[in-house]
């Protein structure tokens, strides 16, 4: 891969089976076939006498009675195969001797694609050492009452110790979704094999003055695609699709940016810094609309709900701004007991999360004054937040240094889901919009980023480059890309997540994601 080093022309100022058992019952021959079976093609278990058979009747039962048997013969000949997009199977013949249950039910023979798909499915993708076999086994397995004692290995699903493919093995433990693993060819959506995550970034941002403090925010992505990054006492604003490089503001040698936040429909950004003042601006204008003085000390923490904007600051409090009205701010909670560096609204804006760094997670609804749940399980500060867009009410939270877990709950039930040691200090965390997935960022000491699946966390990458703490995270707007930033002042671009199903691929053209690009924001 060519790498190609771009410089923007920066402004003046600087900047994660068993086999199922069978009935220990032997099969039971019935007189006659069970009388709820569909009604369709004539039954050829007549037509020739089966070698296992310990009984038969050669006469069928008298219309005049009905016999019940306990065994279900299933016969597929009224099946709509069309919708599994498999072309119908022939109609057995019925002068030919029976090769299996296809053929005594009146369903598809063992070659048909219906047992090809269930080969596929019990025992993964075919191989030639396991071809015949299996066949042997979809077409033999009338005759499992006769010889279920002894049976031979070759391919029988019903032995007591089942062995699960090598193929299947490596599926389960390397990153593949586990539909594909276990069914493969069946339920792969996004072709075959694992998704394979980038280990390397595609593009990287020199981004001068990029502080190395984990209580602040410094990093988001809006709804329109545009990147905000406070650098020292400036804002920038990053194109994605044009790589264009704005300067927003500038506070001045007497202050600092601590956090940026994106409203929701991404045209109003919010400021929050070191004096405590937290201001709007119209980005599309790059016009300041108010400040709020609100606060005594800085603010590090922002979060959007609609046109109320909640921060959090140092000096313990979170306080609610609604734009359109006149005062600073319109309700104000206390509980923390040091300073607030975690704060998140849930999807449908009912509650809201802060973490703070008297290692409490607080739980609030948007009429309370006092938090609604207390959470006190974490052993250091807590700034990375985050909330389930796939379930209602599942909140993830991380610890710092002393910490280093990541806690599952669930607020709906007030409950603690599991919790994850990572290793490492929880610098952020973030939920795919696409799959259930989510991504980490951690700091001490190995500055790594993690892609967990959800809900059993395993890995599916951990992604080195940084060489500090990775201490800020945003997510792009279509689910796809994360931008993550550190104290070594860059920010590197990653491609982790999938598209959304019904969106088409070439969603990350406008940001550059096939070719490795290095540029600056100032």
């Amino acid at each position: 891969m060519d790498h190609h080093y771009h410089h923007l022309t920066p402004p003046p100022s600087p900047m994660e089976n068993t086999a199922a058992g069978t009935s220990s019952k032997p099969p039971t021959t019935a007189s006659t076939p069970n009388s709820r079976l569909a009604s369709g093609a004539p039954s050829s278990r007549h037509s020739a006498t089966p070698s296992h058979a310990s009984a038969t009747t050669s006469a069928p039962t008298p219309a005049s009675r009905t016999v019940y048997s306990d065994r279900f013969i299933p016969s597929r000949t009224g099946s709509n195969l069309a919708l599994f997009d498999l072309a119908p199977s022939p109609s057995p013949s019925h002068d030919a001797a029976p090769s299996g249950p296809a053929s005594s039910s009146g369903s598809a023979p063992a070659t048909s694609p219906y047992c090809a798909l269930l080969r596929a499915a019990l025992f993964g993708p075919d191989t030639p050492d396991r071809v015949a076999s299996s066949a042997t086994a979809c077409s033999s397995s009338s005759s499992a009452g006769a010889s279920a004692v002894g049976t031979p290995a070759t391919g029988n699903i019903f032995r007591f110790k089942a062995e699960v493919p090598r193929n299947a093995k490596r599926a389960l433990f390397s990153g593949e979704d586990e539909e594909d693993a276990l069914f493969p060819g069946i339920f792969t959506t996004r072709g075959a094999g694992p998704r394979k995550i980038p280990r390397s970034p595609y593009k990287v941002l020199d981004a001068p003055a990029l502080q190395d403090d984990f209580y602040l925010n410094l990093v988001d992505w809006s709804s329109h695609n545009v990147l905000a990054v406070g650098l020292g006492n400036c804002v920038y604003l990053w194109n994605a699709c044009s790589s264009k490089v704005t300067k927003l503001c500038d506070l001045g040698v007497d202050d600092n940016v601590c956090s940026v936040g994106w409203a929701q429909r991404g045209t109003h950004l919010a400021v929050g810094t070191n004096q405590g003042k937290v201001q709007i601006w119209d980005a599309t204008r790059c016009k300041r609309i108010r400040t709020m003085e609100s606060h005594r000390m800085r603010v590090g923490a922002l979060a959007w709900s609609s046109s109320l904007l909640s921060s959090g600051s140092r000096d313990k409090s979170i306080l609610h701004h609604d734009i359109r009205a006149q005062e600073d701010y319109v309700s104000k909670l206390t509980g923390h007991k040091s300073e607030v560096c975690g704060l998140k609204w849930s999807y449908d804006n009912r509650q809201l999360a802060s973490g703070g760094n008297d290692n409490r997670l607080f739980v609030w609804n948007p009429h309370s004054v006092q938090p609604v749940l207390k959470y006190t399980e974490h052993t250091a500060a807590v700034k990375a937040i985050a909330w389930s867009p796939h379930l209602h009410g599942l909140l993830a939270s991380g610890g710092g240094t002393a910490d280093r877990c990541i806690r599952f709950w669930n607020t709906t039930t007030n409950t603690h889901l599991s919790c994850v040691d990572t290793g490492s200090q929880v610098c952020n965390l973030v939920w795919s919009k696409n799959v259930n997935e989510l991504v980490s960022t951690h700091g001490y000491s190995q500055n790594q980023i993690i892609v967990w699946r959800y809900p059993t966390m395993s890995k599916l990458a951990t992604l080195t480059g940084h060489t500090y703490r990775v201490l800020y995270l945003a997510i792009s707007p279509d689910g796809q890309t994360i931008v993550t930033g550190a104290g070594d002042e860059t920010l590197r671009f990653w491609n982790v997540f999938p598209s959304p199903k019904s969106q088409s691929s070439d969603s990350l053209s406008c940001i550059g994601g096939t070719s490795f690009v290095r540029s600056y924001i100032r």
